[in-house]
Formats: structure tokens, C-alpha cells, sequence
């Protein structure tokens, strides 16, 4: 005798994102400096953690072989990918102002 298996019913796309409205937020002449060092810290963070997981260097993305193109410094970065960091980096600034928080050194 064959069982078979319970078919599963499709799933339907009902998550909507819903980011914090951060179009009227303007990042000051500081804060625009501290994205290029926090792009710079999120990639290394990154980095390190691929590392400890055992990831190295590849010329190209190889997750079999847990091989990546940028495992490097990030000077060494694409500007594409540079501007990935970046945005994730700025977007979460204007978040927080969004929310009314202050950013000071």
C-alpha cells in the first residue's frame, strides 16, 4: 500500500512591508559623516561573522565551498556594494530621528 503525501495548499503573499516614513528626514552634515563609518563597521561585522563560520575569499559566490567575493577589506568593496552598506546604515538613522530620537556625540 502507497501513502501519499498530504498535498500542501500554496501559500499566499500577504506580508506587506511597512517601513517607518522617512522621506521628510534630512541626515546632518555629521551624521552623513558617521554613515561611511558605520557602512564600514556593518561590513566588518559581516565579515567577521562569515569567518567564524568558516567562509573565505572566492572570486565568486560559492556557498558549497562557503566562498565569497567580499571577504576583503571594505576599501576593497565595490562602490555597489559600499552603497548596499550605506543605505542600510542611513536608513536606519533616519528611522531613528523618524521616531524622535536624537543622535549626539
Amino acid at each position: 500500500m502507497l501513502l501519499e503525501r498530504p498535498r500542501r495548499k500554496p501559500l499566499k503573499m500577504t506580508y506587506r512591508p511597512n517601513p517607518i516614513d522617512t522621506h521628510q528626514v534630512t541626515l546632518s552634515n555629521d551624521l552623513v559623516e558617521l554613515v561611511e563609518r558605520l557602512a564600514e563597521h556593518n561590513h566588518d561585522v559581516w565579515a567577521a561573522q562569515r569567518i567564524a563560520e568558516g567562509w573565505h575569499f572566492g572570486a565568486e559566490r560559492n556557498d558549497a565551498k562557503r566562498e565569497h567575493p567580499d571577504l576583503v577589506p571594505y576599501s576593497d568593496l565595490s562602490e555597489s556594494e559600499k552603497v548596499y552598506d550605506r543605505n542600510a546604515v542611513k536608513s536606519t538613522l533616519q528611522a531613528m530621528l523618524a521616531l524622535g530620537y536624537r543622535i549626539t556625540r
